[in-house]
């Protein structure tokens, strides 16, 4: 990444942040800058435990059978019956 820059470009760019920022915040500038990149790092660690964590529950989902759901006859209803609604009861 660095390696096209040289010494006296660093020293250059140095120079430049000084004027622009001053000495007095380049200390928060660095301090910014390290929790700026420590908490991205932290976010991509936690993004691939999360991603380790589905693929683990994605395979024993696979691995353990699946009870089998058994639903009686289907009912028709009408558009005034409701499903909360009790059927009646047919006449002979």
């Amino acid at each position: 990444m660095f390696g096209s820059l040289g010494f006296t470009e660093l020293i250059l760019i140095l120079v430049i942040v000084l004027i622009i920022f001053g000495a007095g915040k380049l200390p928060q500038l660095g301090e910014g800058l390290g929790k700026a990149i420590k908490g991205f790092k932290k976010s991509v660690h936690e993004a691939d435990a999360i991603e380790a964590e589905a693929q683990a529950q994605a395979q024993q989902q696979q691995a353990a059978p699946q009870p089998a759901v058994t639903a009686g006859p289907a009912q028709p209803i009408s558009v005034n019956q409701t499903a909360a609604a009790p059927q009646p009861a047919p006449r002979a």
